[in-house]
């Protein structure tokens, strides 16, 4: 298991490699990838926290992509209905998705110093969760995990 939003990494190479699999994926599957959608994505690729839907639209008003919320909030609606971004209940903000060629059930682990987000995953098929929801004859379809905590990042701050 690998969490991607703390620690060092090519982070350009993060986000071209993010919006190429995304427009493959759109490609695959018959979706229209417009380029508000797209530039929403990039957005939430270039840093490892969540963004506010208000805050996005922001961004768009002031590169003359929209000015009205539904475009912002439609815009991230596709993008997490299609499993390329997710919404953290806890932050009401969107992050893109940190494993976007693998199906899998995401954990966030946001930082209350910083409100940095590192996703992470769980299989369900051999976990806890997974095995008491099968005893219970539940079958799982959806599920998201969001554990605070503090960054390595703020740790040493605070140590400092």
């Amino acid at each position: 298991m690998h969490a991607i939003g703390f620690g060092q990494h090519n982070h350009a190479e993060c986000i071209r490699q993010g919006l190429d699999s995304v427009d493959a994926q759109c490609k695959a599957a018959g979706l229209k990838f417009t380029p508000v959608r797209r530039r929403v994505l990039e957005m939430l690729l270039a840093e490892h926290r969540a963004h506010g839907a208000y805050e996005i639209l922001d961004n768009l008003r002031t590169e003359g992509l929209g000015s009205q919320p539904p475009v912002s909030y439609r815009a991230l609606e596709f993008l997490v209905k299609n499993g390329f971004a997710h919404k953290i209940e806890r932050l009401n903000a969107f992050i893109a998705c940190a494993h976007l060629a693998e199906n899998h059930a995401p954990v966030f682990l946001i930082c209350r110093a910083c409100n940095s987000v590192a996703e992470t995953y769980t299989d369900l098929t051999r976990s806890v969760l997974g095995r008491a929801a099968k005893t219970a004859g539940f079958q799982i379809e959806r599920t998201a995990v969001e554990i605070e905590g503090i960054c390595t990042t703020c740790q040493e701050g605070s140590a400092a």
